[in-house]
């Protein structure tokens, strides 16, 4: 088997499974009612948008698709961080709420383990990292 042929089974494979980890996060933010507020849906628009770059990028690996994939991708990184932000703050504002008293320095650790996972919205970069990983001196970035 040549080298070629290995390079381009796992660049499938990585777009795969970043695919089926777009898929799957759509499906588990689903089931947990992720949908309370605008902020909430955004986990669905990166994944949506995810899918249809992979889509493209499997269909015609040209540069501007694997361009356009590697941009959606740092989205979903910039969206991933902000989704950390978002349930590191909504933790820290509970603990504050049944906490009055203490300062934010008192609760932080707390507000890491609070009822809104703090690592679950990182599932986006993971994704990210391994699309961009499948790009990584992709032929079809060659310029013509």
């Amino acid at each position: 088997m040549s080298a070629e042929t290995i390079l381009d089974r796992l660049r499938l494979f990585l777009l795969g499974l970043t695919a089926f980890t777009f898929a799957g996060t759509v499906v588990e933010l689903w089931f947990t009612n992720h949908m309370e507020s605008a902020v909430q849906l955004i986990p669905f628009v990166l994944s949506g948008l995810g899918l249809v770059a992979i889509g493209a990028a499997l269909v015609v690996p040209q540069r501007a698709t694997l361009l356009a994939l590697r941009v959606v991708m740092g989205l979903a990184a910039l969206g991933s961080m902000f989704g950390i932000y978002e349930h590191i703050e909504h933790n820290l504002a509970f603990e504050l709420e049944i906490r009055p008293n203490a300062t934010v320095g008192q609760v932080f650790f707390e507000a890491l383990g609070g009822a809104s996972p703090l690592l679950a919205p990182g599932i986006l970069a993971l994704a990210a990292i391994l699309a961009l990983a499948a790009t990584y001196y992709h032929p079809g970035l060659k310029r013509r």
